[in-house]
């Protein structure tokens, strides 16, 4: 799939942009409450949400980030200028799910990770949350995407 297809799938139906929506609540929920990850899904799989997210993308994001919970959180921590445990849960949630797509969603460009998750920032979390999520994922780009953004400031 080309980078432009990807990107109009991206801003299409906003059926990515609710899935993810949903996983950061899945995952905020999970830090605060300490629910199983499997009732935490079901529970948002039967919200009346879940109809306009994209369900397969849910399926996979959710257990990309629930499975590899840690070691997303050790690729994030020597970026942030503060213990992980003092981020706020939505601005660490977003951090997790910025992560595992940079790492694991190749053929999402970089640029539209971190403009999502800044976008959700903006919209669920503290008045200048989105500037520190945009900061931080910038950092986990240039370490797990050097190639990419390299090629794109050639252009």
């Amino acid at each position: 799939m080309t980078a432009d297809a990807v990107r109009q799938r991206e801003t299409g139906a906003g059926s990515r942009r609710r899935a993810r929506e949903l996983v950061l609540q899945g995952l905020y929920e999970r830090q605060l409450s300490g629910g199983s990850d499997e009732a935490i899904a079901s529970s948002l799989r039967s919200s009346r949400e879940f109809a306009s997210a994209d369900a397969e993308y849910f399926g996979e994001l959710w257990r990309g980030v629930t499975d590899r919970y840690s070691a997303l959180i050790d690729t994030v921590a020597p970026k942030v200028d503060r213990p992980i445990d003092a981020l706020a849960p939505i601005e660490r949630g977003l951090l997790v799910i910025g992560a595992f797509e940079l790492a694991h969603r190749l053929e999402i460009p970089y640029r539209v990770v971190i403009n999502e998750a800044v976008e959700l920032a903006k919209r669920y979390g503290g008045t200048d949350g989105y500037k520190f999520v945009n900061g931080v994922l910038d950092k986990v780009a240039a370490s797990v995407r050097g190639d990419e953004i390299r090629a794109a400031s050639r252009r």
